[in-house]
């Protein structure tokens, strides 16, 4: 059972992992495989069913992942396109540059036929925006730049292609230019009646909260963050306590077991109705419920599905009087969730929820056995023991998702868990379960009080942030990696969570050995954008930069997956680079040189060219010479490149490579 969901979702990453997609042949072969080993299955015979049981179920997880990712299948953009868009309203955020951001549905474009129309799109809105233009539902029409996904910022980097291919996301853009309503205005279904009272919900919270702690109760309740400020999003990441605006199993947990605790204390208020009823098993399930609509009120995220899952195997576990807290409750959990996202493997927030609930269920299974835990719960001590139990969740919490944090994040808070002591009791003691008096308080007007109670609570947790995010020193930056040290992370951590006897010890070897290979890792010698503008060279003293402006996104993304906490500017002013504003020049070992000519001159490939030389000339086509030579034809077909030196020569890596024969890899 516990080993179950590690099966299924090996096969499922061996399907994202391939740089092929599978034929529809080769999966119903690879299934029917699985499915044959199964007659073969002796109990008797430990290991040989060990070996037929995981070859079964990863070759399930393989096909259903392949299965899932065809069943998702929608049109996306396959050119640029500049003109009207019209689409309902189902979602609304705001983008890096904090601009309000749609996502629109039911989708008309002009110039495309119907079949060829995205499912949905992305629209980050900077032009003048009238009054109720964008509420929950309404049609808007507006003149917009769109564009397909785009690939990755650097070969072997996060794919945004793959994750807007499981969102139905066609299109992304942006406009300038007004966004006025479209007729019909609203179409009033269950969907957009559920958003529309998210919204209305959310506005009533940020009128009774003000500023950032209103934000901020707005995106934990109804999972609306437009209003929240960057700076407030940094200082939580720098001091490890981003986690507390996600809503997550953190979320769920509190919320679900101060309904619980609510319902179970007040019916034993009574003893003559606790003596006729099962007050354990009907709160469990009224907590189930009170987790049913908060998942439906904060928009139902892929982490909020995951811990409502999580929860709800909890306490059903409650009601059918079996041990909740378990590792198979975490299985199945997990099972579920692969079941109904396979994707979400990929994610973070998955890896992050389970690694520490794993972590910390295996941990108390430990602890509860040693003499220590037992004699803390006797005299004098048994007060120290709740302090106690917090400091080691925290670190052991803390311990569990750093890695995963520092592999997808590129960063370690140097005071997380000092943070995450002094804020998350506030959340569970003062946050959520005002959330939940208020919703009952709110028939009576008498919510304010609640809400008071909920703002001071947000206050002090953001003032936590802030202090612990301005220290010295509070952020240390991680290079990144490829995805064989997190294969390596995961399979250690499962071995020493989930492996019975001394065995498990070989987790603690491998996680080691995971981080040694972490730490030697290398990076691209010459990294270029996708439009060929920008480069950045690797030096002893970090990247440089041949601009101190343009391509911010890019060059902030390369300099993260660096561990470099430098700014562009900061990059751009570091040696390696000379020329002037249409060309730049950088030295690379062995003689070679990479020459970025940003003008229009047509002759530039036959006076600069030498054997040695990348020229790389974006605004040209057709270019040739003797030396290699990245044109705009080039670009368009390489996506951003990357250069390594490989026994004297360069070696050139393409993004638009990385998923090239996937469905995703347009």
């Amino acid at each position: 059972m516990l080993w179950t969901p590690v099966m299924f979702g090996a096969g499922i990453s061996i399907y994202f992992a391939s740089e092929t997609e599978p034929t529809a042949m080769q999966v119903l072969g690879i299934v029917g495989l699985g499915l044959l080993a199964a007659f073969f299955i002796r109990p008797r015979h430990i290991i040989r069913t060990t070996l037929l049981i995981t070859l079964l179920l990863t070759s399930v997880g393989y096909g259903y992942a392949a299965y899932r990712t065809i069943n998702v299948k929608a049109p996306i953009l396959t050119r640029h396109y500049y003109g009207p868009v019209y689409g309902r309203i189902i979602g609304l955020d705001r983008s890096a540059t904090n601009a309000p951001r749609v996502l629109l549905d039911q989708i008309y474009l002009p110039e495309f036929a119907e079949s060829n129309t995205p499912e949905r799109v992305r629209l980050s809105l900077h032009g003048y925006i009238p009054d109720d233009t964008l509420a929950a539902g309404a049609r808007i029409a507006v003149t917009a730049s769109l564009s397909p996904p785009s690939p990755p910022i650097e070969p072997g980097g996060f794919d945004f292609r793959r994750m807007a291919w499981f969102m139905q996301l066609g299109g992304v853009g942006y406009t300038r230019n007004p966004a006025i309503p479209a007729h019909p205005e609203v179409e009033h279904n269950f969907k957009v009646w559920l958003f529309s009272l998210r919204m209305q919900l959310s506005a009533k919270i940020k009128s009774s909260i003000v500023g950032q702690n209103g934000a901020f109760a707005a995106a934990i309740i109804t999972g609306d963050r437009s209003d929240i400020n960057p700076d407030i999003l940094v200082s939580l990441r720098a001091s490890n306590l981003a986690h507390l605006l996600a809503i997550s199993g953190l979320h769920m947990g509190m919320l679900s077991g101060f309904v619980f605790a609510l319902f179970r204390y007040g019916f034993a208020i009574y003893p003559y109705l606790a003596l006729r009823i099962r007050p354990k098993k009907l709160s469990a399930g009224l907590a189930i419920i009170a987790g049913a609509g908060y998942l439906m009120l904060s928009g139902a995220s892929v982490a909020t599905q995951r811990a409502f899952i999580m929860t709800a195997v909890v306490l059903f576990a409650v009601i059918l009087d079996k041990p909740a807290f378990t590792l198979r409750a975490v299985a199945l959990a997990a099972f579920i969730v692969l079941l109904i996202k396979p994707y979400s493997l990929l994610e973070a927030g998955f890896q992050m929820s389970f690694a520490a609930t794993t972590a910390l269920i295996s941990a108390y299974e430990w602890l509860n056995k040693r003499q220590v835990w037992r004699y803390l719960s006797r005299g004098k001590w048994k007060f120290a023991k709740p302090v106690i139990a917090l400091l080691f969740t925290s670190a052991v919490a803390g311990a569990a998702t750093a890695p995963i944090s520092a592999f997808h994040f590129n960063q370690v808070s140097q005071y997380g868990l000092v943070a995450n002591l002094l804020a998350v009791p506030i959340m569970g003691l003062l946050v959520m379960p005002s959330t939940v008096i208020a919703f009952i308080l709110t028939p009576f007007g008498l919510a304010k009080y609640a809400y008071w109670v909920m703002g001071e609570g947000i206050g002090a947790i953001l003032t936590v942030a802030e202090y612990f995010s301005n220290l010295e020193g509070a952020v240390t930056n991680i290079k990144s990696a490829s995805g064989m040290v997190l294969a390596g992370i995961a399979i250690g951590g499962l071995v020493l969570f989930l492996w019975k006897g001394r065995g498990r010890f070989m987790g603690v070897v491998l996680l080691a050995s995971t981080v040694l290979i972490w730490s030697s890792s290398s990076r691209p010698t010459v990294l270029l954008s996708g439009d060929g503008r920008m480069f950045g060279l690797l030096t002893e003293f970090g990247r440089v930069v041949n601009k101190p402006r343009g391509s911010g996104y890019a060059v902030r993304i390369w300099l993260e997956n660096d561990g470099d906490s430098a700014t562009q500017i900061e990059a751009a002013l570091r040696e390696g680079v000379y020329g002037d504003k249409h060309n730049a020049i950088s030295d690379l070992p062995n003689g070679w040189r990479i020459y970025l000519y940003l003008g229009d001159d047509t002759d530039v490939a036959d006076t600069n060219c030498t054997e040695k030389t990348v020229l790389v000339a974006s605004k040209l086509t057709g270019a040739s010479g003797s030396c290699i030579v990245i044109d705009k034809n080039y670009l368009r077909r390489s996506g951003a490149i990357s250069i390594n030196m490989n026994e004297g020569n360069p070696i050139l890596e393409h993004s638009r490579d990385t998923a090239r024969n996937r469905p995703w890899g347009y």
